[in-house]
């Protein structure tokens, strides 16, 4: 239970006081009435004692009575209705709600912090009113008047006649049959004379004599003089008099209801008295049967025509008379007017001298007399006291069985009865606060009944005697819970009386709360909750929760269980206010603790009553609740749940219909996943056109590509700006999402929409449809030309000359579906733009059943939707949280968000807008493919635009032509069956070679450039608005197989600049498809000939292997070699040595080709490439114009850039290596060429039942001798191509494939050395000797052959060189070999080479027998003059020198 004002003894003790009637004159009645007070209101407030009263008990022991409090009614003659008074008390209980601002208790206990009204005013005026307006009965006392008051005005012109009268009245009242009502104590009332006089109207001494002649009449211990009104009412009220009637009578407003406000005083009459029910009566102003009063109908007496049940059931609703009647009274009206504060005093005297005089002596006098009667009557026999009941109890019911007693509510005894007086004494003691002897009474008393099965008097005794046991001072018997139980039990069962039973368990509760026992108080409080009173059981399940969460360990879910079940009886008891409160203040437990679908009835019932009550803002809150928790309920009950929240909110904003637009709960948005796109949606593809693929909302954010873009466009804006980086570089952003860098105010352009991808996401099982939804925003114009942009007006308002706004008419969500809506804006003014959120009309659609054999989810689809009319209008803001800072240690420590600025565009001015269409692009190509295609410009924005530049990783993929690429043909039809090459008729029939030359800067390949930035060869470079310019483009297929994507970026600029955006860009992603065509493998070995047949110094051999190792799939018949082409800057291919006859080089499914090609160095170095072009055709390639060279110079920049990184890679790994010295510089050159082969081929596809020829070129790239080279740059995927054991050479030598990686990466510090490989080609020797030699043996058994060994310096330095022709032994194979022959002369020569010197040394060999021997066996030693290490040249790479010796 709440906690209360009074302790639980205070109580008890003021719920059972003397009664005292009161008649009044009518002139008594006007003289009160100057106050705006009845005589009974008038003496209310002083009707507690100040001070102790004595009195003595029946054993004349001084008794002391502490706190006395007496009641002064007027006499109702008619006992209420049990219907009025349900009536007073909802009303009673509609009336008292919580205090505005009334501190709440907090109740901590376990995981909940529960905030819980302290008090409970309305329950406590309940309990007040229940108990002032319960009848009196015969079983007991304690309601029964025992004195009478009879008021006289000093104004009559006979006061005394007028006494006589109304002592008449009260004596026909109280002993004629004609009134049953109301209840005497004894027959012989207290009859206390007060004579009222009004001092504003002098005639004191008048008023005196009346006095002395009542006091001759009646004695002084029984009239008294009471003047009132010393302050006449026309003076001014600048005295400040205290009225301490207004809690009172604020307490019975509804219990009084009497217009004091209408003016002059009247009297209620019974077709109004439905309406203000008064407890204390009301004046005597007619007369009826010769009385003053009215005294026929009780005031709380209803029409005849209302009904009484409607009070206790569900239909109960609108107590609005009494509401009206209680706003009525809410305005204050001032009482006590006339008083003056000794006016008060001498009420409060008239009391005491009342109290001490006549009422205390007249119990005193009674109980004694009482006593008396008992005492003489123990002494009888019990069978004669037994017979003596009989005679008195002439009227009793014939005995029945115990069964039968049971069932009623048992005997009625007379009003003389020995036990009725025992009980009459008791409760005269229990009113003067002699609880001993009330209890001994009530004890013995309670004895006889239950001998005679008299239970409702028996349930009466015990429930006093419990009581007068609790409230004995000193406590000397603990309280009998049993007795009220067993009073409880019979009121209820037998005697079927619920008033008498709730009073029981009113007193028990607050008497077992004192003591703490809340588990018992909360038992008894639901114990006696029923159908039939609503109000009641709320008010007691309500009490019975606070017995719960008072208790020493709180039962907090108890609490909240009980809560809602008052809660439910107060809503069936019509009493919305107290059942929202106990719904609210449930909530508390149930709130975010999982209990979904207890929360969901909660919300519902919070809503529900709040919509009742007007409180639509709760109201909406609380459906709210309901639709955004992730609710467990069935899509029915969702959709009841939805449809009542439209209503509701419907209503809402019809009461403010120009207001704000409210914040919807439905649908749920996923704020972070908000995206945002600037620019036109791309152009689909229009048959051979495809357009750029750009950027869409379509495409799916990944962080590796986006990195990747970024770097793209910085290395155009690098090369646009003249090569050097920009240091506040930031890439163009056109679509915004949670990954992209939000923290800049994006850019968008004016007349380009913006358009905003908005995540919904229905948590219901019940489509939602939105309509008219469009995008909310905000906008300040800015003209960013002009210099002062301190002037912005601010615009709220969907102005659409500034923001044209696009709305979704329908936009239909089924159950559980998560959906992008996509909103766009179109800017026309520059300014900044703030996008604040989506508007909207939220409704659900008409539920669909299956009709005629169709699935209603069809339907949704159809877009044809059914509303159900419910709708309303609304907003959801886009709000979104910015990244979390964790960068300085401040922002480490602590939560700190960065912003998000997506939604906040800055529109700039117009700027060009280029889009590109590729032409005939394909999507698949064989590796090392050529292809021509046409690439399309088009400005479609409204400036002119330039400086296009194009940007990819893979520059070697595609090629514009360099300067001197041919234009023509200039459309796609022209070039269709064209080739891709500048090809010229050969017109020699020589084998030889025919060379060209060219200059990297040419193809964009230059030293100081970026080959990755391409510029775009625009006619004037500039395009116009509008225009459009299709330029070819060439595509080589990536050399590794498989699935490739490009990216391209292209960059342009507008001819003015703006302040705010500098450059545009757009995207475009080539996805190839590339598949097995040619592996070239070459190796170059020096040749033995020292020089050739034209004398044209040094040269070489380079073997060229080519492999088809296309598969079936991609239908290639066969390739066929056209030409070779070598390009470098030192070394030319000068002719093929191993042509056939067939010089058509053909190479089907799997076949290998070999080529042996003769290189010849340059005459003269120069620093443009030479190319030389070897042609196996009839159409010479110029291979030194576009695009091969194209192609070929961006290949090799791509190896370039290649084995550089690798390089790096290796450096980073270990130490760094030293640079190595001149010398050993000059050693490594010996080894090295620069020569680079390039294959052309073409290739024979039938598709579709047509021929078609496909042209490609491979490259190789030779930098060292005797090492082989491959076409492609990667091992990763070729193991399984090459499927020899050529792959361990590979895997051994490529770490060394590259253009400057000319030493093996060791982690060592110690100088760089040459490798042995190096050091064998420093020198290069050649044998010069007769290939047969015949000799007679049998003439001469040596044979002597003249052999000339020819040495030749390649480095440029000075080498000594050791010839050691003394046979190596270090195998039986070497011994069987060279065994049979000797050279003859010295076995070692010592001489010294310089730069470039060729020399011969003449060697005699010696052979005995004939056969073929091997002369190439002298060792050869060299180091370089300046150095000590001697090493060894190796001739493993030169031909066998054999000579055939034979016998004549």
């Amino acid at each position: 239970m709440a906690q209360r004002v009074q302790s639980a003894q205070e109580f008890l003790q003021d719920s059972f006081v003397p009664l005292v009637a009161a008649l009044c004159s009518e002139e008594a009645e006007k003289v009160t009435r100057k106050n705006n007070l009845g005589f009974c209101e008038l003496i209310k407030p002083f009707c507690r004692l100040t001070s102790e009263v004595h009195m003595r008990d029946p054993n004349n022991q001084l008794h002391i009575i502490k706190n006395l409090k007496i009641a002064v009614n007027n006499i109702i003659t008619q006992p209420p209705q049990q219907g009025a008074i349900r009536k007073l008390l909802n009303d009673v209980v509609t009336v008292s709600q919580p205090a505005e601002g009334l501190v709440a208790n907090v109740i901590t206990a376990g995981d909940y912090d529960l905030n819980i009204s302290a008090t409970t005013p309305w329950f406590e005026a309940y309990r007040e009113s229940f108990l002032q307006s319960m009848p009196s009965s015969d079983h007991e006392f304690l309601n029964h008047y025992v004195a009478c008051m009879l008021v006289v005005s000093s104004s009559e012109p006979e006061p005394v006649e007028q006494f006589l009268k109304l002592s008449q009245e009260q004596h026909q009242i109280q002993h004629s049959n004609e009134y049953s009502y109301p209840k005497w104590f004894i027959p012989n009332t207290l009859k206390y004379y007060v004579l009222l006089h009004d001092v504003s109207l002098g005639e004191e001494q008048r008023a005196d004599s009346i006095y002395e002649e009542m006091k001759q009449r009646y004695g002084t211990q029984g009239c008294y003089l009471l003047k009132i009104n010393s302050r006449g009412s026309n003076r001014g009220t600048d005295e400040q008099i205290p009225d301490p009637w207004s809690q009172y009578l604020q307490k019975n407003t509804i219990q009084t209801q009497e217009p004091y406000e209408d003016g002059p005083y009247t009297v209620i009459s019974n077709k109004n008295s439905d309406h203000f029910i008064p407890l204390d009566g009301l004046g005597n102003d007619s007369k009826v049967d010769g009385l003053s009063n009215n005294f026929k109908s009780h005031p709380l007496q209803l029409d005849h025509t209302s009904d009484s049940s409607c009070f206790d059931g569900t239909d109960y609703v609108k107590p609005n008379s009494s509401m009206h009647e209680s706003k009525k009274l809410n305005t204050w009206t001032p009482h006590g007017t006339c008083l003056t504060l000794t006016d008060h005093d001498r009420i409060r005297q008239f009391i005491q001298e009342f109290t001490f005089r006549g009422l205390l002596p007249h119990i005193e006098k009674t109980i004694r007399q009482l006593n008396d009667q008992l005492i003489s009557r123990k002494g009888l026999s019990r069978s004669l006291f037994s017979a003596t009941k009989k005679w008195f109890s002439g009227s009793k019911v014939p005995e029945k069985s115990v069964n039968e007693l049971k069932s009623t509510s048992g005997l009625l005894y007379p009003p003389e009865a020995p036990e009725l007086q025992i009980r009459k004494m008791a409760d005269l003691c229990f009113l003067v606060q002699h609880y001993e002897l009330a209890y001994n009474c009530y004890h013995t008393a309670k004895k006889d009944f239950l001998n005679d099965q008299a239970m409702l008097y028996a349930a009466g005794a015990l429930e006093m005697a419990a009581v007068s046991a609790f409230l004995q001072p000193g406590a000397p018997r603990p309280y009998p819970a049993h007795y009220m139980d067993t009073a409880i039990q019979t009121y209820r069962d037998i005697c079927k009386n619920m008033m008498l039973a709730e009073r029981c368990v009113l007193l028990s509760a607050e008497v077992l709360k004192s003591q703490s026992k809340y588990s018992e108080a909360a038992a008894l409080l639901i114990r006696l909750t029923s159908e039939d009173s609503d109000l009641r059981s709320a008010l007691l399940l309500e009490q019975a929760a606070h017995c719960f969460i008072n208790m020493k360990s709180p039962m907090v879910r108890k609490f909240a269980f009980h809560m809602i079940l008052a809660g439910h009886r107060y809503s069936k008891a019509g009493q919305k206010k107290h059942a929202l409160r106990c719904y609210c203040q449930a909530m508390q437990v149930y709130k975010g603790k999982g209990w979904s679908l207890a929360e969901d009835h909660i919300n519902f019932t919070i809503g529900r009553q709040s919509f009742t009550l007007r409180q639509l803002d709760n109201a909406v809150s609380a459906f709210r609740h309901i639709l955004i928790n992730d609710s467990k309920q069935s899509a029915a009950q969702q959709g009841a749940f939805l449809r009542e929240y439209l209503y509701v909110y419907r209503n809402v904003s019809q009461l403010s219909p120009d207001g704000p637009l409210p914040q919807l709960p439905l649908p749920y948005i996923n704020s972070s996943a908000t995206r945002v796109f600037f620019g036109h949606d791309r152009r689909p593809s229009e048959g051979e056109k495809q357009a750029a693929t750009h950027i869409s909302l379509d495409q799916e954010y990944e962080s590796e590509f986006s990195y990747q873009w970024k770097e793209l466009e910085e290395q155009a804006v690098a090369a646009a700006n003249k090569g050097t980086a920009l240091s506040n570089f930031q890439p163009t952003q056109y679509c915004l999402n949670k990954y992209s860098d939000n923290s800049r105010f994006p850019l968008g352009v004016v007349e380009e929409p913006i358009t905003v991808e908005v995540a919904f996401r229905n948590p219901l099982k019940v489509p939602l449809l939105l309509t008219d939804l469009s995008l909310l925003w905000k906008f300040q114009p800015k003209d960013y030309n002009s210099k002062n942009n301190g002037e912005t007006k601010e615009v709220e308002t969907s102005g659409k000359d500034m923001i044209g706004a696009e709305v979704i008419s329908e936009f239909l969500m089924n159950s559980e579906e998560t959906k992008m809506a996509r909103l766009k804006l179109f800017p026309h003014q520059t300014g900044e733009l703030h996008i604040l959120g989506v508007v909207y009309n939220l409704g659900t659609i008409q539920s669909t059943s299956v009709l005629d054999g169709v699935d209603p989810s069809v339907v949704l689809q159809t877009g044809k939707f059914i509303s159900n009319g419910m709708s309303v209008r609304g907003r959801q803001d886009l709000e979104i949280q910015g990244p979390r800072l964790n960068s300085t240690k401040e922002e480490k420590t602590s939560i700190k968000y960065g912003p998000d600025r997506r939604l906040d565009p800055i529109i700039t001015e117009e700027m060009p807008l280029l889009e590109v269409f590729f032409i005939n692009f394909p999507t698949g190509l064989l590796c090392g493919e050529i292809r021509k295609t046409y690439v399309e410009f088009m400005n479609v924005g409204k400036c002119p635009l330039t400086g296009v530049k194009v940007v990819s990783k893979r520059p070697e993929f595609f090629t514009f032509g360099g300067s001197s690429a041919i234009l023509t043909p200039l459309s796609p039809s022209a070039s269709e069956h064209c080739s891709a090459y500048k090809t010229v008729v050969k017109h020699s029939t020589s084998l030889y070679s025919l060379t060209s030359s060219a200059d990297s800067s040419d193809f964009g390949v230059g030293t100081g450039c970026q080959p990755e930035v391409i510029d775009v060869p625009l006619p004037d470079s500039v395009l116009l608005p509008g225009a459009s310019v299709q330029l070819p483009m060439w595509l080589r297929g990536p050399d590794e197989e498989g699935v490739h994507e490009i990216n391209f970026l292209f960059y342009y600029e507008s001819i003015r600049k703006h302040s705010k955006m500098c450059h545009r860009v757009l995207r475009h992603t080539a996805v190839i498809c590339t598949s097995r065509s040619l592996t070239v493998r070459a190796t170059v070995y020096r040749s033995n000939a020292l020089e050739d047949e034209k004398g044209d110094g040094d040269n070489m051999l380079v073997f060229v292997d080519v492999e088809n190792i296309n598969t079936s799939e991609a239908g290639v018949k066969e390739f066929h070699i056209v030409q070779v082409s070598s390009n470098s800057k030192n070394w030319k291919l000068q002719e093929s040595i191993n042509l056939s006859e067939d010089k058509d080089i053909k190479l089907a499914n799997r076949e290998k080709g070999k080529l042996c090609l003769k290189a010849v160095r340059c005459k003269h170095s120069v620093e443009n490439y030479t190319f030389a072009d070897i042609v196996f055709g009839s159409e010479q390639i110029i291979s030194s114009t576009s695009p091969c060279a194209d192609f070929f110079f961006r290949s090799l920049y791509s190896d370039l850039k290649r084995t550089r990184s690798q390089q790096s890679v290796h450096t980073s790994q270990g130490a760094a290596k030293p640079s190595p010295d001149n010398a050993v510089r000059l050693i490594q050159k010996c080894s090295e060429v620069d020569l680079n082969i390039i294959v052309l081929w073409k290739a024979y596809v039938v598709e579709d039942n047509k021929q078609l020829i496909l042209e490609g070129q491979h490259h190789v790239v030779l930098h060292t001798v005797g090492k082989e080279a491959f076409s492609f740059p990667q091992k990763q995927g070729f193991k399984k191509i090459l499927g020899n054991s050529d792959w361990e050479d590979l895997e051994q030598e490529s770490s060394e494939i590259g253009l400057f990686n000319f030493f093996r990466p060791e982690n060592t510090s110690a100088p760089a050395r040459p490798s042995l490989e190096q050091f064998s080609n420093l020198i290069k020797t050649s044998l010069h000797y007769p290939e047969t030699y015949n000799h007679p043996f049998h003439q001469k058994s040596l044979c002597i052959v003249p052999v000339t060994l020819l040495l030749s310096n390649c480095s440029q330095a000075d080498v000594d060189v050791i010839i050691d022709l003394r046979h190596k032994t270090t195998s039986p194979e070497t011994l069987e070999i060279h065994g049979s022959f000797t050279w003859l002369g010295q076995t070692q020569y010592k001489l010294q080479l310089k730069s470039q010197e060729v020399s011969s040394l003449q060697l005699k060999a010696c052979f005995v027998h004939t056969g073929v021997y091997n002369l190439g066996t002298p060792r050869v030693f060299a180091k370089l003059s300046d150095q000590v290490t001697l090493f060894e040249t190796s001739q493993q790479n030169s031909m066998p020198a054999l000579i055939i010796i034979g016998n004549v």
